[in-house]
């Protein structure tokens, strides 16, 4: 059997709900990778908050965060590590929209740290960002810009996500990407011009010298449409937004909640 790179996304699509991996799909997960696959989380989390299910899942492969800014192995050196950032001006000019963009909080993002606006502290889930509480030394404060950020993190009131995501794209002149979380949340996440998780997949399979006929993804979101794109093989979840499913090869029988991702790779490598 041709030994595949499996990318996966992780909310709505390897999560549940409530943000958990069963014993059945981390099982699952380690029977595929015996038979010689290679699993990659590929997700617009920070490393951070990622790094735990990498490890839930016994994973020593590159991991993609912030939707393709950052391609790496988690506590190693790797010389093809790879890093984009976006131009703090951009940052700037988003907290100046903050009001108008109705944001809850909105987070600059790099790969060992974070800040963040707290206006509103009631509507920030601190496991979100991998910490167990917000502190002062976490407040986004335009003293703190000196460094470009990985990603631009922000939750919004607005109803149509959607929308947004398109109005400020077309504001920055296309300079930046911006796509929804999968999940509950209404988050929106920034990243640099013409980066999302099929730059990072091409990236990847580039460095390690591997052809895109042996990639396979999974994904739910809107920011997954480049990389069900690029796959050889896409697949969309059940529970997947409509939007994706133009760019999918299949949409599989089962939810995140249903374990389907795992369900899908017994059938396709354990049965």
């Amino acid at each position: 059997m041709t030994k595949k790179i499996i990318a996966i996304d992780l909310d709505g699509t390897l999560l549940r709900s409530d943000h958990t991996i069963s014993d059945y799909t981390v099982n699952t997960l380690q029977k595929v990778q015996e038979k010689g696959h290679q699993v990659i989380i590929s997700t617009g989390r920070p490393y951070r908050t990622a790094f735990p299910y990498y490890q839930q899942l016994g994973l020593h492969t590159p991991m993609i965060n912030f939707n393709g800014s950052l391609t790496h192995i988690p506590e190693s050196k790797w010389a093809y590590e790879h890093s984009v950032t976006i131009d703090r001006r951009y940052l700037l000019e988003l907290l100046g929209k903050a009001e108008q963009i109705q944001a809850d909080f909105i987070a600059s993002e790099y790969r060992k740290n974070f800040y963040i606006t707290t206006d509103f502290p009631e509507t920030i889930e601190p496991q979100l960002f991998g910490v167990s509480k917000i502190t002062d030394k976490m407040k986004l404060v335009t003293e703190k810009i000196t460094k470009n950020p990985n990603a631009i993190l922000f939750q919004t009131r607005v109803e149509d996500k959607y929308a947004l995501a398109s109005e400020l794209r077309q504001h920055f002149s296309e300079e930046m990407e911006v796509d929804s979380w999968g999940g509950p949340l209404n988050i929106l996440e920034c990243s640099p011009k013409g980066v999302n998780k099929a730059y990072a997949l091409k990236y990847l399979l580039n460095a390690l010298n591997i052809d895109k006929s042996k990639l396979i993804a999974f994904g739910d979101e809107h920011n997954d449409t480049e990389m069900l794109a690029f796959a050889s093989t896409g697949y969309a979840m059940q529970n997947a937004n409509p939007l994706l499913l133009d760019f999918a090869d299949e949409q599989i029988s089962w939810t995140n909640n249903e374990d389907g991702v795992a369900r899908k790779l017994e059938e396709l490598f354990l049965s």
